[in-house]
């Protein structure tokens, strides 16, 4: 289930972005997750900014990008983030 578009996503306790080899990941408990989206977009999560919010942001950043397909791709990662420990 998607998350709500007023919903203000957060990561859980024990996740935090980190570095390895020069590279940004997504630190979780017995696992990271190599970031090839810039870490701003992941850096959102934080309490703060809503789904929509975060929809709207990155449209405007990857503007020759279906508008359609960014809020697609936001969502669909939404499954995966709940398993990964980190809260929508």
């Amino acid at each position: 289930m998607p998350p709500e578009l007023n919903s203000r996503p957060l990561l859980a306790p024990g996740c935090r972005l980190g570095e390895n080899n020069q590279q940004r990941v997504l630190l979780m408990p017995e696992r990271a997750l190599r970031l090839n989206a810039q870490p701003r977009n992941v850096e959102r999560c934080d309490g703060k900014h809503t789904v929509q919010q975060i929809i709207l942001d990155l449209q405007k950043i990857y503007s020759k990008a279906e508008p359609q397909k960014v809020e697609q791709d936001i969502l669909a990662i939404s499954p995966f983030c709940k398993r990964a420990r980190a809260r929508l």
